[in-house]
């Protein structure tokens, strides 16, 4: 796999969860952007390889890359990723092989409250 600048072809938002006081002693957990959007490589997961990690059902498994930049490393499991308006869950993110430029993302659908 080349990545490149050029590979980054997608754009997507990271959001990160606040807790608010409501009042009574509760947080109410509102998302809201971090940052702006970010250029990515998208790759939906093949249904075998869902299917080995025991991922099945209704979610869309992906892994989006993204640069490596100070931004990017700042990116948690506990944040979400938007794009082209579907919200994904972040399941982990990890250095790409071979190239410590970029960062992969696997990420899902479904189940997003």
């Amino acid at each position: 796999m080349v990545l490149n600048s050029g590979s980054l072809n997608r754009r997507i938002q990271i959001r990160r969860a606040t807790g608010t006081p409501d009042g009574h002693g509760n947080y109410v957990q509102k998302w809201a952007n971090l940052g702006g959007p970010i250029f990515a490589r998208r790759r939906d997961v093949s249904d075998a390889e869902r299917l080995s990690a025991g991922v099945w059902g209704n979610r869309l498994v992906t892994r989006f890359i993204i640069r490596a930049t100070a931004f990017g490393r700042g990116i948690a499991r506990y944040d979400r990723l938007v794009h082209e308006g579907v919200t994904f869950e972040i399941d982990g993110i990890k250095e790409v092989p071979d190239n410590r430029g970029f960062l992969e993302i696997t990420a899902k659908t479904g189940d997003i409250s």
